[in-house]
């Protein structure tokens, strides 16, 4: 039985043997040479729960870090049935031929209570997933968003570093992983569809304010007229919507991943807002925020970890407490704090 693409075990006639792991040197010159193999095994360790991995993982990516920030890094969002699949193989086959270098990496936030795989995306990007200059790599599955999103920004920087200078970060849900990605993008593409129903106004309302350009998709044949006048009602909706802290406007755009009108449209306003925020100095501004919001989002999530290997009975304990409404939530808390701080003192 042959192993996945970047395990670290095989089965070999019902027995397991471990695969040896290249080292340090034999990842980092493989990845900025180019090569998908340890590309994809070095993502596999940043995946991996393993110490082992994990110290190895942080490794690469130390090495990796000097080469990476070269990249246009896009965020593409939409409700479902939008289209996102079908836009982003006619937007990253319209960009390859431009000449461009395209990674895509998912967030699927819906994974972790299916448990399941998102790997159907890839097949239906047969065609980009069979370009040398395409790069897809589906986020892992049974995992926190939060540590989702932080080994897919992980994963950005070693895509960065094998040479990939555009990076396509999709959220395969909607209204749960947005923040995530805007926190690690320089520009969020927003996706619409026409007529897609009132029931869908609350969602698109709360995303539009983070969207720097939004996209009426399926612009084509009978839908044209009905786009047009989406585009027009979003234009309108638009100016409603608190001013970006980029000095930006929000642009919208119309456009149809099966003729391919628009596309090249939509790619001319991501290098206009670039440039733009470039010269103001906004996109070094942003991406260093950005750095410092995942250095937070990290202790905080480490720190949580150890809070509840420490004190997991005491944990469950108090909270049973406070859902019975024998104990207030902040006066537990102090408690759990106060017995976690005595763990160290112990140490």
């Amino acid at each position: 039985m042959p192993a996945t693409e970047g395990s670290d075990e095989s089965l070999v006639r019902g027995s397991v043997k471990k695969k040896i792991l290249p080292d340090l040197e034999t990842f980092v010159q493989g990845i900025l040479a180019g090569d998908i193999v340890l590309l994809s095994r070095a993502i596999t360790l940043i995946e991996s729960t393993l110490p082992s991995h994990q110290e190895l993982a942080e490794a690469i990516l130390e090495k990796c870090l000097p080469h990476s920030g070269k990249s246009v890094r896009v965020g593409i969002t939409g409700i479902p049935g939008v289209g996102k699949s079908s836009f982003i193989e006619t937007f990253g086959n319209h960009l390859i031929d431009k000449g461009r270098k395209i990674a895509v990496l998912t967030i699927d936030p819906s994974s972790q209570l299916s448990k399941g795989s998102i790997l159907g995306d890839k097949t239906r990007m047969e065609t980009l997933s069979r370009k040398k200059e395409a790069f897809i790599r589906p986020s892992p599955s049974g995992d926190s968003l939060g540590g989702v999103a932080r080994k897919t920004r992980e994963t950005i920087f070693l895509c960065e570093a094998a040479g990939f200078d555009t990076i396509l970060v999709e959220t395969v849900g909607v209204g749960q992983s947005e923040t995530a990605v805007y926190s690690m993008v320089d520009i969020f593409l927003l996706l619409l569809i026409a007529g897609a129903g009132d029931e869908l106004q609350g969602i698109k309302r709360g995303i539009m304010e983070m969207a720097d350009l939004i996209a009426i998709t399926k612009a084509d044949g009978e839908n044209t007229m009905r786009a047009n006048r989406a585009k027009s009602e979003t234009i309108s909706a638009v100016h409603f919507l608190p001013s970006h802290e980029s000095g930006m406007k929000t642009e919208v755009r119309t456009c149809s991943a099966h003729t391919g009108e628009g596309i090249s449209e939509i790619w001319s306003e991501i290098q206009t807002f670039i440039s733009a925020i470039k010269e103001t100095g906004y996109l070094d501004k942003k991406r260093k925020e950005q750095a410092k919001h995942w250095l937070h989002e990290s202790v905080q999530a480490m720190l949580l970890d150890d809070f509840h290997s420490k004190l997991g009975e005491e944990f469950e304990k108090e909270e049973d407490r406070v859902v019975q409404g024998l104990s207030g939530s902040y006066q537990a808390a102090r408690k759990l704090v106060q017995s976690y701080k005595k763990t160290d003192t112990i140490r």
